[in-house]
């Protein structure tokens, strides 16, 4: 496969993970938006990385300890929206924004 299409799917990643991002009010759809915004930021920059020097990992291990800070963030993300779930019945980001006050 070519750079080109790498990078199609890429960009293709962080468009659908902003749209889905800017639309929902749903705290867990919220994150999940993010989450395909980051991934295809990490799917373009190992694509990168690969066609720049293919016969170094450094891009792989980069793109490892990426993909797992994202599987963390994830689970912490998750967790607090649990607790404020559990806690306040809050569920949408409306709802959570009125917790500053």
């Amino acid at each position: 496969m070519s750079l080109e299409l790498f990078l199609l799917l890429a960009a293709a990643l962080f468009s659908i993970g902003l749209f889905g991002t800017l639309t929902q009010q749903s705290i867990v759809m919220l994150m999940m938006g993010l989450e395909l915004m980051l991934g295809g930021i990490i799917a373009g920059a190992a694509a990168v990385w690969h066609y720049i020097a293919p016969e170094a990992a450094d891009g792989q291990v980069l793109v490892v300890l990426a993909v797992t800070v994202m599987a963390v963030e994830m689970a912490i993300g998750f967790a607090v929206v649990t607790a404020l779930f559990r806690s306040r019945e809050v569920d949408m980001t409306d709802m959570a924004a009125e917790l500053k006050e």
